[in-house]
Parts: C-alpha cells; sequence; structure tokens
C-alpha cells in the first residue's frame, strides 16, 4: 500500500499539485479506494467522499472542494496535461468525480483486464447490479444554502435529471 500511495503522489506531482493543498492527500486517498474497487466511481458522493471525510475527519463536502481545487489547479497549469491524463481532447475542465476517475485510470495497471470508463457529467451509467438502473455520474451539491452548485461554464446538473 505505501508503494501504491507513492505512486499516487508521484501522478498528483507530475500534474502540478503538491503537498501544501488539502485535496492532495485527499485526492490520493480517493483514488487508492477507487483502484481497490473501481465501481465506487458510478457513486463518489454516496462511496467515496464519505470514506475519505471519514479518513480525514472533515466532511464529504469538504473532501469534494478539496479535489476539485486540485482539478482546478491541474486545469490551469495546462489543460494540455489533464488531456494526456483523459487521453482524449477535453472541451471543459472534468468535475472532481471524472478526475477521479481519470486518475485512478492511470494508476490502473496496464494488466487490468479492463479499462476503467471516464463518463461524461450527467452521462447515463448502467450500475453493475442485476437489475441494471440507470443513474447519473455525480449529482449537484446542496451546501445548505438552498442553492445548487453549478459547475463554472458549464450546463447546470439539475438540467440533466429525469
Amino acid at each position: 500500500m505505501e508503494n501504491q500511495y507513492r505512486s499516487i503522489y508521484d501522478l498528483l506531482q507530475q500534474l502540478g499539485v503538491t503537498a501544501n493543498y488539502t485535496g492532495y492527500f485527499h485526492a490520493a486517498y480517493a483514488v487508492q479506494l477507487c483502484m481497490k474497487r473501481p465501481e465506487r466511481l458510478l457513486l463518489v458522493t454516496k462511496l467515496v467522499y464519505p470514506d475519505v471525510a471519514k479518513q480525514f475527519q472533515t466532511t464529504w463536502k469538504a473532501v469534494e472542494r478539496n479535489i476539485r481545487t486540485v482539478g482546478e489547479l491541474i486545469w490551469r497549469q495546462g489543460p494540455c496535461l489533464m488531456e494526456q491524463l483523459a487521453g482524449r481532447k477535453l472541451l471543459y475542465k472534468p468535475c472532481a468525480a471524472q478526475l477521479l476517475a481519470m486518475l485512478t485510470y492511470a494508476m490502473c495497471s496496464p494488466h487490468s483486464p479492463s479499462p476503467l470508463p471516464v463518463h461524461g457529467l450527467g452521462e447515463p451509467v448502467a450500475f453493475p447490479r442485476e437489475d441494471h438502473d440507470m443513474g447519473m455520474v455525480d449529482q449537484p451539491v446542496d451546501e445548505g444554502g438552498g442553492e445548487t452548485v453549478i459547475p463554472k461554464d458549464r450546463v447546470p446538473l439539475a438540467e440533466f435529471q429525469i
């Protein structure tokens, strides 16, 4: 596990993220969790952020915000870094959940039986269950003020909900 963290830390540093950001540690732990159970990437708000928050004695909202800050930092360094990580051209800065998926995919061994999917914001995904429910990647964040947080330069997430 120590080696795994070292590799995740190395990747984050290559992307321009340093240990003076809390999100550096939150992202590293979240990626490690997703590497163990990739299906967590389908519902990061329920299956990743709470576990990271518990580990670091904070809230899931703070975890999401700190990982989003890591994404902002990488994006400001140059979208080409994220595009290289994603393996395709990106029109918008990925949200925190998409960043975690890209980092997890980058950390997966080339011997992995199947690569992890990187889904677009609001793109329907099938859950790995027998009933094949459909869900959305990430949900809008309500930070208690009654307003839905809208990602900068993006369509409000609420418009994607049924």
